[in-house]
């Protein structure tokens, strides 16, 4: 099993990612990590934070000469706003944020007097690590021939038009965007609903897809609840901070039609039977059916804004607004690398549940071996 975790807190020294199940023979460099970070760091609307930190992973083990040797791998990224916070006196908060984790926490773990501490953890700041776990599942991916990728749809009820535009371009087209979007008219219209936003003090949320090419037939099972590779997705989407809404592929628009003109029907081809269309998103049973996976997710505005909102301060118990904490105006194209690192790494697994082996060129001959599509 392909499992991580992380430990660190958003002001603490730093962000510590354990990936543990990694097979043997592995290429692993950090500039192959680095580039997603740097991709989650940036996109516009983001904070004052991101001009502090410029994050890279340090690898402490389970790589020895560039290649992983089955052993866990140990990854560290530095927290540079650490050295600002940690001989400053912080008064405590006790005014919980509406949105957040804080008074919900607080409740929890018995930190009512001080919910700074929950935030430390509840942070975004988190997800850092996610995307370092991520892009090491990509570039196992990339082994096999099968690409993660994620671009923005809609940021703020701003939406882009790209049902005509091939899942490469769009993929490609969004790393050039600072918006992530690959049409640009509609990103034209993004940028100025941000800078609204940040002078009215306020904050936007929006729609993201992640995109999986090559994959095989037959990742994920139907055989128990748990082991559906669209349930194991949507888990590990809505996971992240402010996702809040997951459907593979149009799910919602499908819902209100009729199941002929939902179901993909199928045609002979040369290797087997063949799909023209792909509105099951890639899965059908729990199960990738070799048709690409296309994954939505919908972002609340961050709960942060620079217009307050009212609360009560737990420490008099009386009606008063918000403090403001310093936040992004808008985190979607960030959300969208950050989602993009949990659909490979939930991929990377159960590609491994399939074509497992302990080394690679192992897991690379019984993929060479069994059957791609239907």
């Amino acid at each position: 099993m392909l499992r991580f975790l992380t430990a660190g807190e958003s002001h603490g020294p730093g962000l510590t990612v354990i990936v543990d199940g990694l097979p043997a023979g592995l290429p692993i460099a950090p500039e192959e990590i680095n580039r997603d970070l740097a991709r989650r760091q940036g996109g516009y609307g983001r904070g004052g934070r991101q001009h502090i930190e410029r994050d890279e992973v340090q690898i402490l083990g389970g790589v020895v000469e560039g290649k992983t040797i089955g052993a866990p791998l140990g990854m560290f990224i530095p927290n540079r706003d650490y050295e600002n916070w940690r001989n400053r006196p912080i008064p405590r908060w006790t005014r919980p944020r509406p949105g957040h984790a804080d008074l919900a926490g607080a409740s929890k773990y018995g930190l009512l007097e001080d919910m700074r501490l929950v935030a430390e953890r509840a942070s975004a700041r988190e997800t850092a690590a996610r995307v370092a776990a991520g892009a090491v599942a990509k570039h196992l991916l990339r082994q096999a021939g099968i690409v993660v990728g994620s671009y923005v749809e809609a940021i703020g009820g701003e939406t882009a038009s790209v049902e005509a535009m091939p899942l490469e371009e769009r993929l490609a087209l969004a790393l050039s965007s600072d918006v992530s979007c690959p049409d640009e008219a509609a990103a034209l219209r993004m940028r100025q609903r941000i800078e609204a936003a940040r002078q009215a003090g306020d904050s936007l949320g929006g729609i993201l897809v992640v995109v999986a090419l090559g994959l095989p037939v037959g990742l994920g099972s139907y055989a128990q609840w748990d082991r559906r590779l669209d349930a194991r997705l949507a888990h590990a989407v809505m996971s992240i901070p402010a996702i809040k809404g997951v459907e593979i592929g149009p799910a919602f628009e499908n819902a209100a039609l009729p199941g002929t003109a939902v179901h993909d029907a199928l045609y002979p081809g040369p290797y087997g039977p063949v799909r023209h269309t792909n509105r099951a998103g890639g899965l059908e049973g729990g199960i990738t059916n070799g048709e690409p996976l296309l994954l939505r997710a919908a972002m609340k505005p961050i709960p942060t804004t620079l217009a307050p909102l009212p609360t009560v301060d737990l420490a008099t118990g009386e009606a008063v607004t918000t403090q403001y904490q310093r936040s992004d105006v808008c985190a979607v194209p960030a959300a969208a690398v950050v989602a993009e690192a949990m659909v490979a790494w939930v991929l990377a697994d159960a590609f491994l549940e399939r074509y497992g082996g302990d080394d690679l060129s192992t897991i690379l001959r019984r993929l060479k071996d069994g059957p791609r599509q239907a």
